[in-house]
């Protein structure tokens, strides 16, 4: 059996129609999984009547989480909404808060959600073939606010862990929802 040489250089491929490679990691995420995480869960009970859609997954490779190297991977979000709130990822502090992370968008359209512990909040858009930085401290979550999937390859320190409780607990001051005049950021009523 061939070990993986992490401290060799080597190429990954993140093909999307033939696969991923044998050692990517892949997460799913299904809406019975995040139900709560939407405002409008009696919206989200209605669907998980019917269906219990994938929202998002995501392939990284195991790096060993070591100062020095990067963790990297491609996260797929998929079009839709629950009540008028479009689908979007989990989100999530990084364990090591003053680390950085880095998405480039590969395909589809959408926005990143941003806030500091301190209250501070962010929204970029998220556009096929355009970077987007987002500053150490920050949680951050992307939103799909088109009709396609949202591909975005993103990479961050290695060692930097990931906080999900947090958001999990306390939930985003701002979200994204669909207004007749598109994607509009509003305060999230079960912030607290």
């Amino acid at each position: 059996m061939n070990r993986f040489q992490w401290d060799s250089s080597f190429s990954v491929d993140f093909n999307l129609q033939n696969g991923f490679s044998e050692k990517a990691e892949t997460t799913k995420r299904y809406l019975s999984q995040m139900k709560e995480m939407f405002y409008d869960t009696n919206a989200a009970e209605k669907i998980l009547e019917q269906e219990d859609p994938l929202i998002y997954e995501f392939h990284e490779l195991g790096c060993p989480m070591r100062e020095g190297d990067l963790a990297f991977g491609t996260t797929i979000l998929y079009p839709g909404k629950v009540g008028e709130e479009y689908f979007m990822t989990k989100g999530h502090f990084h364990t090591i808060l003053d680390t950085a992370e880095v998405y480039y968008t590969l395909d589809g359209e959408g926005c990143m959600i941003m806030e500091n512990p301190e209250g501070e909040t962010m929204e970029m858009p998220l556009k096929k073939g355009e970077a987007l930085y987002v500053p150490r401290r920050y949680a951050h979550r992307s939103v799909n606010t088109g009709d396609t999937p949202l591909v975005m390859f993103f990479t961050f320190a290695a060692n930097a862990g990931h906080d999900y409780g947090t958001i999990e607990t306390k939930g985003y001051r701002k979200i994204l929802v669909e207004k007749e005049c598109g994607p509009v950021v509003i305060d999230n009523p079960k912030w607290s």
